[in-house]
C-alpha cells in the first residue's frame, strides 16, 4: 500500500501549465507534464524502480483533449534483472496532413521468461521454475519510425520502418546449479538442436510495415466511445539486413461503448489475430507489432496482452488473443488546475495459438536422459489461456494514467502462482 499512496502523492503533485483557468467545461491549452519516479510492480520483471516523463502539447486552442505532440521518456530497473529505457514522440502538426512518430528503446534483461513453444504443448513444471529453469538473457536495442495520414473520414494509411537486433544467451544464476544437469529450457532447446545454431545468439531484423487503420475514438489514450481498427502486412527482407527474412499479418478490432452519456461507464474489448509468413527465427515471435505511435511490446502473457498470465507463455506462428474491460470512472476532481480522474476496472482476457511454430524433433526421446525437458514427453492440448481480474485507474487530464491491476489465470500450467499483480502506465488498449 506504501507504493501506492507514493503514486497517489505523485499525481496529485504533478505541475501543469495552462493558458485557461478552469470552467464547468475546460480546454486545456499549452503543455502539460506528468513525471515522477517510479515505484512499481510486475509479477512477471518485479519491484521496479526508475523515472518517466510525459509532457503534452496542446496547442493554442482546438486540439484537446488529444495533444498536438507529446514525448515519453522512461529509464526504469527491475530487481528480477532487467532494465528499460525509451524515447517516444509523437506529432500531428509539422508535417501538414500527416502524423510521424519516432520511438527508440533499449531492453535488457537477464532473467527473461522462456517455456517453450506452442502454448500447451509446452509443459510448465512449477517445481523447475523456482531454479531459473524458465530463464534466458536477451538485450535489444529496437528503433522505429511511423507515418499516418488520413484517406477520407476516419480512415488512415500508416507507413513505417522497425529495426530490432537480439543478443541471447544463456540464464546465469547460483539457482541453476540445482537444476539437473545445469542445464535451463533454453540451454536444453540448443543442445537438441530445437533452437536452430544460427538463431540461439541472436540476430537482426530490418523490416518494412504498411497497411490501413480506422480510429473514430474520442480521446485517444483514454476513449469513451467509437472503433479503433487496424490492419497491416509486415516485409522483412534479407537483403535489408534481417538474418532469417520473414513476412508477418496482423488484424486487431478494438471498440468502446459507453453506458452513460457522459462516458463514466464504459465497455471496451480487443480482438487481435497475427501470424508469420515463411520460416521467422523463434526471437521474433513474442512481439506485439505497433504501426503508429508507440512502440513494440514484447510478450503473449503479461501486462500489455494477458493480464494474469505468465510473460511469453504463448508462442506460436499465428496466435490471436482478446481482451475485455468494463471500465467505471467514479469520482473526478481538479487538482492545480489539473483534472484528475478516478476509475476502476474489470477484466477478462484470453489467448491461444492458432499455428504452431514448427521445430526440429530431437532425433531420441528422454526416458533415459536425466533432465530431459518436461515439454517434450508431457505434451498438453492447446487451448485457450483465460484469465480474469480487476484494478485501479488514475488518469490525469485524460492522457496520463497509472494503472493498478490484478489478474488470475484460469488454468495453473499459465501462472504457478496462480495470480500477478501490475502498477504500470496507460489504459491497456
Amino acid at each position: 500500500m506504501k507504493k501506492l499512496f507514493v503514486l497517489l502523492l505523485a499525481l496529485a503533485t504533478v505541475a501543469g501549465v495552462s493558458a485557461q483557468e478552469k470552467k464547468k467545461a475546460v480546454e486545456k491549452t499549452g503543455f502539460s507534464f506528468g513525471a515522477f519516479p517510479i515505484i512499481a510492480f510486475d509479477q512477471d520483471k518485479g519491484l521496479q524502480l526508475g523515472a518517466l516523463a510525459n509532457i503534452y502539447d496542446f496547442g493554442k486552442s482546438g486540439w484537446y483533449p488529444n495533444p498536438r505532440q507529446q514525448m515519453y521518456l522512461e529509464a526504469s530497473w527491475f530487481t528480477k534483472g532487467s532494465q528499460l529505457y525509451v524515447l517516444s514522440y509523437d506529432n500531428r502538426f509539422l508535417i501538414p496532413g500527416v502524423r510521424f512518430s519516432f520511438a527508440a528503446s533499449f531492453s535488457n534483461e537477464k532473467a527473461l521468461d522462456f517455456f517453450g513453444f506452442n502454448g500447451y504443448e509446452s509443459y510448465f513444471d512449477k517445481d523447475l521454475n523456482q531454479f531459473g529453469y524458465y530463464k534466458m538473457a536477451r538485450m535489444v536495442p529496437y528503433g522505429k519510425l511511423d507515418f499516418t495520414g488520413k484517406i477520407v473520414g476516419k480512415l488512415y494509411w500508416k507507413f513505417g520502418y522497425h529495426f530490432k537486433y537480439f543478443i541471447l544467451n544463456e540464464f546465469d544464476n547460483e539457482k541453476t546449479k540445482q537444476l539437473p544437469y545445469e542445464k535451463t529450457l533454453f540451454a536444453w532447446y540448443k543442445d537438441l538442436g530445437i533452437i536452430a545454431p544460427d538463431e540461439h545468439k541472436g540476430g537482426m531484423t530490418s523490416a518494412w510495415r504498411a497497411g490501413l487503420c480506422y480510429d473514430s475514438r474520442d480521446v485517444e489514450n483514454s476513449p469513451t466511445r467509437g472503433i479503433w481498427a487496424d490492419a497491416f502486412m509486415e516485409w522483412a527482407p534479407k537483403w535489408m539486413g534481417t538474418n532469417k527474412p520473414y513476412g508477418r499479418y496482423y488484424v486487431v478490432l478494438r471498440q468502446y461503448i459507453p453506458f452513460m452519456k457522459n462516458g463514466n461507464l464504459v465497455f471496451a474489448y480487443r480482438a487481435n489475430v497475427q501470424g508469420f509468413i515463411g520460416n521467422p527465427a523463434f526471437y521474433v515471435l513474442p512481439y506485439e507489432s505497433v504501426l503508429g505511435p508507440g512502440y513494440d511490446r514484447d510478450g503473449f502473457g503479461g501486462y500489455r496482452t494477458l493480464r494474469g498470465i505468465m510473460r511469453n507463455r504463448i508462442q506460436g506462428k499465428a496466435i490471436c488473443y482478446f481482451n475485455t474491460e468494463l471500465r467505471w470512472k467514479f469520482l473526478t476532481v481538479n487538482v492545480f488546475k489539473q483534472d484528475l480522474t478516478f476509475g476502476l476496472n474489470a477484466f477478462f482476457d484470453g489467448g491461444r495459438v492458432l499455428q504452431n511454430y514448427s521445430f526440429t524433433e530431437p532425433a531420441y526421446r528422454g526416458t533415459n536422459v536425466p533432465g530431459w525437458p518436461d515439454q517434450l514427453d508431457k505434451k498438453g492440448v492447446e487451448k485457450f489461456h483465460l484469465a480474469a481480474g480487476g484494478g485501479l485507474r488514475f488518469i490525469l487530464n485524460k492522457n496520463f494514467i497509472i494503472a493498478v491491476d490484478y489478474g488470475r489465470a484460469f488454468n495453473a500450467q499459465d501462472n504457478g502462482k496462480g495470480g500477478s499483480f501490475y502498477v504500470n502506465t496507460g489504459y491497456l488498449f
